[in-house]
């Protein structure tokens, strides 16, 4: 009796409590730099009256503090809440702005923060990242292309041998658990955002194209610097981080409409998979739901285009290639394991892709030819999708191939007195642990797999072969192999073994709707544990964690990263080094 009354009087006193406050976009404690594009929106909780609507920033008129007026709704898409919207603003003045919204009977404050950057430091800046790279998969990579003896590397990677270091925390505005779309639209917007948004606040209304925008660094360096841009990765050029570079949308798996922004965007290199929806529905193997050919339309806009390794080693080298559009797959490209050694996953139907680091050398050939300089993102995108699938070999190779490519370009800058910001990091963690060593090399018989896992001092060291000249060991399949698991899992058969074949699946549709089971072709491995997950039965994959990532930096304005920072002053850290905030 005593709770029934409790709870009546705190829905009485819920019922009594006036309507949630008004939404404010951008956030509150947005940092945002000065000149930077950005749509305000102001969402009331109910009706308003808009003779009644006061918007103020430090006290003056809205409209003459952004020199334009908004448009007023009164009913938002049909709802009874009213809204307030102005598009393309900005702020040139760089402090503190308290914006402050009234409607007569309720108010809100929130405050930002604009900031500028004094002169440009860095004639170009590279960002690197390593898609869900967790410290697990960077500590394998070294392990297997550097060799370690007595408790010592043998070598250092590229992502690690630079002068200085951050952990950045990953967060987004929604949960303390992002995904790509938002972590890579904080790295290219310097805002924060929701799960699945690029480069927009999400907003209320159902239309996943109007949300409010934040201009993105690729049209920062064009607009402000004149800069060339490039956007690389081995993943599909819709993916989420490669899009979140252009794209402006809270639904990532938008691509056509994405393909349709890059086309807007025009950045003068863009790289990787996904050729699926460039082309017309009516083409064979096409993605799209209209008839547009954007394969053409990059034609006729001057574009040459690579689908093939030599290809594009071809259309880069020439002395007239300033611009080059590069798709290698209908979907994802494969990762080195399989394109190198195994020749699994999609090499069968295309095997011509090129690897990372020779798309890296393509898209500095053809950038470099700009006199005023570039912004160049290059994702290793798989390490994610490896992760997710539980597929640790496949996620450790692809970084190794990051960490070529990053020597590559390093050494790339070096050649030119070191004019270039090159920044390491991933967007997000995956829950991956190197716990110890699998031994399948043991004297005792049938001593099951479980058993077989090595930790403390019976880890020992793994057996792998030596790296060749790239720092791939020639085989996975040894006897003393890296422990990689996962603290996030679905149900699945753990075979405790390398997938040779095709990329791991551990699951596969359930027998309820959006759901997913352990997938029956591994269940007769000799060995195989069948592990009951801890994740909700419609998620059949691991998931990722919120824990830091590892920022690493060299060149001018890597100064900047140290301690503990944001995923947002990334962003900050490439706008001060190019001087994007400065006068002009």
């Amino acid at each position: 009796m005593i709770k029934q009354v409790a709870g009546v009087a705190v829905a009485l006193l819920l019922s009594a409590a006036p309507a949630f406050a008004q939404t404010i976009y951008p956030i509150d404690r947005a940092d945002i730099l000065a000149g930077a594009k950005f749509d305000f929106k102001v969402e009331l909780p109910g009706v308003v009256d808009q003779a009644k609507l006061k918007v103020t920033l430090n006290g003056a008129d809205y409209a003459a503090v952004f020199g334009q007026g908004g448009t007023f709704t009164a009913r938002e898409v049909g709802r009874e809440q009213s809204a307030l919207v102005l598009r393309d603003v900005s702020l040139a003045k760089p402090g503190q702005v308290a914006v402050e919204v009234s409607d007569g009977t309720q108010s809100r404050t929130v405050t930002w923060t604009v900031y500028d950057t004094g002169a440009r430091k860095a004639r170009n800046v590279i960002l690197f990242i390593g898609d869900g790279m967790s410290p697990s998969h960077r500590v394998a990579a070294r392990i297997l292309s550097k060799g370690i003896a007595e408790g010592k590397s043998r070598g250092k990677l590229a992502i690690d041998d630079m002068p200085h270091m951050a952990l950045v925390a990953t967060a987004g505005s929604d949960s303390i658990i992002t995904d790509s779309a938002n972590a890579a639209s904080a790295y290219a917007t310097g805002h924060k955002a929701a799960v699945n948004a690029l480069g927009v606040y999400a907003d209320r209304t159902p239309d996943p194209l109007d949300d409010p925008r934040v201009e993105t660094i690729v049209s920062l360096a064009k607009r402000r610097a004149g800069l060339a841009v490039g956007i690389v990765t081995n993943a599909e050029v819709e993916d989420a981080t490669p899009a979140a570079m252009v794209a402006h949308t809270r639904r990532r798996a938008a691509y056509d409409a994405i393909v349709a922004q890059y086309f807007d965007a025009k950045p003068d290199v863009l790289m990787g998979g996904g050729s699926a929806n460039f082309l017309p529905q009516s083409t064979s193997g096409s993605k799209r739901k209209d008839d547009i050919d954007y394969l053409a339309r990059f034609r006729d806009a001057g574009y040459p285009v690579a689908t093939t390794a030599s290809e594009l080693a071809t259309l880069a080298a020439k002395a007239d290639t300033r611009q080059l559009l590069g798709l290698f797959a209908a979907g994802n490209m494969d990762g080195a394991l399989d394109r190198k050694f195994l020749r699994g996953g999609g090499v069968r139907k295309f095997p011509e892709q090129p690897d990372l680091t020779e798309q890296v050398q393509a898209a500095l050939t053809v950038l470099s030819k700009h006199e005023a300089g570039f912004f160049l993102m290059v994702e290793s995108g798989l390490i994610d999708k490896y992760a997710h699938l539980l597929d640790m070999e496949r996620a450790v190779y692809d970084t190794i191939m990051l960490d070529n490519a990053v020597r590559l370009a390093k050494d790339w800058a070096k050649a030119r007195s070191d004019d270039t910001l090159i920044l390491v990091v991933a967007d997000h963690n995956h829950p991956n642990s190197l716990v110890g060593t699998i031994n399948d090399d043991m004297t005792t018989p049938n001593v099951p797999l479980r058993e077989r896992v090595g930790v403390y001092e019976k880890a020992g060291f793994p057996n792998y072969p030596a790296p060749n000249a790239e720092g791939y060991p020639s085989r996975v399949d040894v006897s003393r192999r890296l422990a990689i698991f996962s603290a996030s899992l679905p149900d699945h058969y753990e075979t405790f073994r390398p997938k040779l074949d095709d990329p791991n699946e551990p699951t596969v549709k359930g027998d309820q709707p959006d759901s997913f089971k352990a997938n029956d072709k591994y269940k007769d491995v000799p060995g195989v544990v069948l592990r009951f997950g801890n994740l909700p039965a419609m998620i059949g994959a691991s998931v990722h964690s919120g824990e830091d990532v590892i920022l690493t930096a060299t060149g001018p304005g890597s100064e900047r990263v140290h301690g503990s920072m944001d995923n947002t002053e990334v962003f900050r850290v490439m706008v001060e080094a190019l001087g994007l905030g400065a006068e002009k």
